[in-house]
């Protein structure tokens, strides 16, 4: 558990090389989070209460920055309606939400798309060790989803923050309510503790997006770190 995730590939290039299906399962072989010894090993978070989900109300346009990172990793938008749509929380799945959210916070250097890679938004996996909101939430719901978690009940989702920007978040939707593993905060927490205004989130039923309502003006954008 020492290692770092980036330096887990070796460098860089051979990390590109394995951007496939291997790409999380080599680089994090080991982080298995969900065994229990793992779980002993970290402190262990209370499970929450509950709370009550978030509601859509109809369709929404997607970022372009998603739209372009599903057409090189159609696998990580497609939506699979044999997974369930919600996560039964249990204190096993709860560390392993807590333990990723906070890892991954830690280990990948906030920069912003545009002086990273010269571009206002640009959704990938921050494979250099470097990102901006999305690229963390992304990077965090593939670790889920390779312990198993269903990537159908983890949906990007899009806000408005506490400086009136455009951010990117990870919802995970639970049978305890819908959590928010967000870049900017270690703590897992319910929507509506957030503060954040609630903008749209990808589907549950296709490659698509729906809209959370409250926001008349929808960011085009999550160019923030």
């Amino acid at each position: 558990m020492g290692q770092s995730l980036i330096s887990k590939f070796g460098s860089v290039a051979r990390a590109r090389r394995f951007m496939g299906r291997h790409i999380f399962k080599i680089a994090f072989l080991g982080f298995a989070l969900v065994s229990g010894s793992a779980v002993q090993a970290q402190t262990v978070a209370s499970l929450p209460s509950g709370g009550q989900p978030i509601q859509n109300s109809g369709t929404a346009k997607p970022i372009l920055g998603w739209v372009k990172f599903c057409e090189k990793n159609p696998a990580e938008c497609a939506v699979n309606s044999n997974e369930p749509r919600i996560i039964t929380l249990t204190s096993q799945v709860w560390n392993a939400i807590v333990s990723v959210n906070k890892r991954v916070n830690a280990e990948v250097k906030p920069v912003t798309d545009q002086d990273h890679l010269g571009v206002v938004d640009y959704w990938s996996f921050p494979i250099d060790g470097k990102g901006d909101c999305e690229d963390y939430q992304l990077l965090k719901r593939k670790l889920l989803a390779d312990l198993g978690l269903p990537r159908r009940a983890m949906r990007m989702t899009v806000v408005i923050d506490e400086l009136g920007e455009g951010h990117a978040v990870l919802m995970v939707r639970t049978d305890k309510g819908d959590y928010i593993l967000d870049n900017k905060t270690s703590a897992v927490l319910s929507w509506d503790q957030t503060g954040y205004a609630y903008v749209k989130r990808e589907s549950q039923e296709a490659s698509a997006w729906v809209s959370l309502g409250g926001i008349t003006t929808s960011p085009t954008t999550t160019a923030n770190k």
